[in-house]
């Protein structure tokens, strides 16, 4: 376990660093998402296991991927939080999985501004990496921008939905304070809602019973210090799939 948490602290300390460009060119590029209301939720993932592995239900793991796969605009937030959190009960969930193709996308996003021929690349290489893990938020903000880039509003608008979803299904599941910390299924997705709410993070602390702690700059207006999340569902995967680490 301490060898698997040093993996992580290198990890998060490289996301860490990617989440300080990515704040300081957020306004030239992607937009923030705008996930609107909705409940909050504790995440009961006994509960998601039984659902999503029900052929019957409204929520099987398989259905809720069709209707992602179809761009389906109808799922209530309660789908989006059992399609989220039921991926990490699939075979091919890794807490840390990195598509090939998405170092390749930001090399090429952070030398804006971008010719036609350097933004059918990031077009071409962001939906690659999507291919490889719907769940990268990066790699889905990207693709976003050259969406618009390109004057392909339509499907801009299918992928910000998408994103806005995700962003609520996280939202949807805590506070982000240490008595109700935020869900996350991937590292990266924390430094995603940091992001999100116009902070920049500036440190990170794994503390006991799987919660992590990120320390923000201070904003203006904002009162908040830092925010919690609860890694311990990636944490559970990460030591039973990578048990050497």
């Amino acid at each position: 376990m301490k060898q698997y948490n040093r993996y992580l602290l290198i990890f998060v300390m490289a996301l860490m660093a990617m989440a300080s460009v990515w704040a300081q060119t957020e306004q030239e590029g992607p937009q923030r998402t705008q996930p609107g209301k909705f409940a909050i939720k504790k995440v009961d993932f006994d509960h998601v296991k039984a659902v999503i592995e029900d052929p019957k239900n409204v929520y099987y793991y398989p259905k809720l991927m069709k209707a992602y796969n179809s761009n389906d605009t109808t799922l209530s937030i309660e789908a989006w939080r059992n399609f989220y959190y039921g991926y990490t009960f699939q075979e091919d969930y890794n807490p840390f999985r990195e598509s090939v193709y998405c170092n390749v996308v930001e090399q090429l996003y952070y030398k804006q501004p971008h010719s036609r021929a350097e933004c059918d690349s990031i077009e071409k290489y962001a939906e690659l990496s999507l291919n490889d893990n719907m769940f990268d938020l990066n790699q889905m903000n990207f693709y976003i921008y050259v969406l618009k880039e390109k004057k392909k509003h339509a499907r801009a608008a299918i992928c910000q939905y998408r994103l806005d979803r995700l962003i609520a299904a996280i939202m949807s599941s805590g506070k982000g304070t240490k008595e109700e910390p935020w869900v996350v299924i991937a590292p990266e997705h924390e430094y995603n809602i940091i992001n999100f709410l116009g902070f920049v993070a500036t440190d990170h602390e794994t503390l006991d019973g799987g919660i992590d702690y990120i320390k923000v700059q201070p904003v203006a207006g904002k009162s908040a210090e830092g925010f919690y999340f609860d890694i311990s569902r990636m944490m559970q995967i990460a030591a039973l799939k990578f048990p050497d680490i």
